[in-house]
C-alpha cells in the first residue's frame, strides 16, 4: 500500500478541505482520507509538506508526431517510421514530466500514434487517446498527415477507415489553419452536408467528433452539424474575432466541449508564421483570451489543451502555461476541472481518470504551493504517480 499525503488537495472538482492522504494499491486509488489519518502497518508514506495533490493532468489537444520546433508539422513527411516513434516517445516523456498522465492526440501521420498506443511494451508513459490523421479537404489544413477526402461518400469511407483502425475520436478540419500554407483560417473546408455525414457516421459507430475550427463560419457550421467538441473555436473573420452571444449560447446548450488551445512559452511566444497571420487579421492574444472569458460566462464547457508539439513556443509539456492563461479568464477551480475531470469526460475516460476517488486509476500529480490560490504553482511539479507507481522512483511502487 502506498499513501501520498499533502496539506492541500483538489479532487477534480473542488478543493478537499484540510488536505488529503490518497491511498493506492494495485494501480488504483482505494481511499481519499484526511491528511492526519493513522496508516495501516506496512504502508509506504510519501509526505509532501506545503504541496497540493491533484489528479494527473490531461492535455486534451496534443500532436505527439510533432517535435516541438517551429515547422514541426511541415517535417512530418521527412521522418521514417523509427524516427517518428522516437519523436512520439520523447513527446510522451516530456508530457509526463510536466504532470500530464493522459493525452488526447488530435492529429498524427497515418495512424502512427494509434499504432504506438497499441504497441504495448514496458515503458512508462501517459495514457493515449488518439484520432489518427484528421479528416481534411484536398490540400486542406494538415493534409500531409494523410487524411484528405472530398465528397460525401469519400468522407463516409474516411470515418469507417478510422473506426476500423480503432481510433478513439474522429477529428475533422472544418476550417483552414495557421500553419498549413495555402489554407485560410477564416474560411470553411467542407459543406454542411459533408460535415453532417461525418458526424452521423461517427456517432453511428459510437465515436465522438471534434472539429478544428478557427473561422467563425466553420464554428457555426460544426454547431449545426452536431459535433461533440470544437478545437480552437477562435471565431475568426477577415477583420478580427467575432463570437456572437447567440453562437456561444448554442454551443453551451448543445454541451459542446471547447478546447481553446491556450498555452505558449512566455519567453518564446507564438511561431513567426502564426504571429504574422494574427497581426494581419488584427487579432491579439488579448482578443482570444477575452473570448475564453465570454465562453465561460456563457456556460460553455471548457477543457484544457495546448496544441503541444507544433512549434518552439508550444512544446510538449506546455499545458501548465495554458492553465495559467485560462486562470486570467475564469475561476481557478474551473481551470483545474477542465484539465482533470471535465477533460476525462471529453476523452471518454470519466469512470477511470480525472478524479481523486476510490476505484479510479492512481494517476496523480503533486505540485509545490497551491494552484487554487496561484495558478503559476501548477508549473512546480514535485512528483508524478502513474498507475500507482511513482515515476522515476523504483521504491514508490504498489
Amino acid at each position: 500500500m502506498l499513501a501520498i499525503r499533502a496539506p492541500r488537495a483538489f479532487d477534480g472538482a473542488r478543493a478537499v478541505e484540510g488536505g488529503a492522504t490518497v491511498m493506492i494499491h494495485a494501480g488504483k486509488i482505494v481511499g481519499v482520507e484526511p491528511a492526519g489519518i493513522d496508516l495501516p502497518d506496512g504502508t509506504i508514506l510519501i509526505d509532501h509538506p506545503d504541496a497540493t495533490i491533484l489528479p494527473g493532468l490531461i492535455d486534451s489537444h496534443v500532436h505527439l508526431c510533432a517535435d516541438s520546433i517551429d515547422g514541426a508539422l511541415d517535417r512530418l513527411e521527412t521522418y521514417d517510421d523509427a524516427q517518428l516513434d522516437e519523436v512520439i516517445d520523447a513527446a510522451l516523456q516530456r508530457q509526463l514530466a510536466a504532470g500530464v498522465t493522459t493525452v488526447r492526440d488530435l492529429g498524427d501521420r497515418r495512424y502512427a500514434v494509434v499504432d504506438r498506443r497499441d504497441a504495448g511494451g514496458e515503458e512508462v508513459r501517459p495514457t493515449i487517446v488518439a484520432s489518427g490523421p484528421p479528416i481534411t479537404s484536398v490540400r486542406g489544413h494538415c493534409w500531409n498527415m494523410g487524411g484528405e477526402a472530398a465528397g460525401v461518400q469519400a468522407l463516409r469511407l474516411a470515418v469507417r477507415e478510422r473506426v476500423d483502425r480503432g481510433v478513439d475520436v474522429i477529428k475533422i478540419m472544418a476550417s483552414g489553419g495557421l500553419l498549413t500554407l495555402g489554407t485560410d483560417a477564416t474560411a470553411t473546408q467542407f459543406s454542411d452536408d459533408e460535415l453532417e455525414t461525418i458526424v452521423v457516421e461517427a456517432h453511428a459507430a459510437g465515436l465522438p467528433v471534434t472539429a478544428h475550427a478557427h473561422a467563425r463560419a466553420a464554428v457555426e457550421q460544426v454547431v449545426r452539424a452536431g459535433v461533440d467538441g470544437i478545437e480552437h473555436c477562435s471565431c475568426l473573420t477577415a477583420t478580427g474575432v467575432d463570437a456572437p452571444v447567440e453562437l456561444l449560447d448554442r454551443i453551451a446548450a448543445q454541451q459542446i466541449a471547447v478546447c481553446p488551445t491556450l498555452g505558449t512559452d512566455p519567453e518564446i511566444g507564438p511561431s513567426p508564421r502564426v504571429l504574422e497571420l494574427l497581426t494581419r487579421m488584427c487579432v491579439s492574444r488579448d482578443d482570444l483570451l477575452a473570448d475564453v472569458a465570454r465562453f465561460h460566462a456563457s456556460g460553455v464547457l471548457l477543457v484544457g489543451g495546448s496544441d503541444a508539439g507544433i512549434s518552439t513556443g508550444k512544446p510538449h509539456g506546455i499545458l501548465a502555461e495554458a492553465l495559467v492563461e485560462a486562470a486570467g479568464c475564469m475561476p481557478a477551480a474551473a481551470v483545474l476541472a477542465g484539465a482533470t475531470s471535465i477533460a476525462a469526460r471529453t476523452c471518454g475516460l470519466d469512470d477511470t481518470k480525472g478524479r481523486l476517488r476510490p476505484g479510479y486509476d492512481a494517476d496523480l500529480v503533486v505540485v509545490d504551493g497551491d494552484p487554487l490560490a496561484d495558478m503559476t504553482d501548477i508549473r512546480r511539479v514535485r512528483q508524478v504517480v502513474l498507475a500507482g507507481s511513482v515515476v522515476g522512483d523504483p521504491l514508490g511502487q504498489t
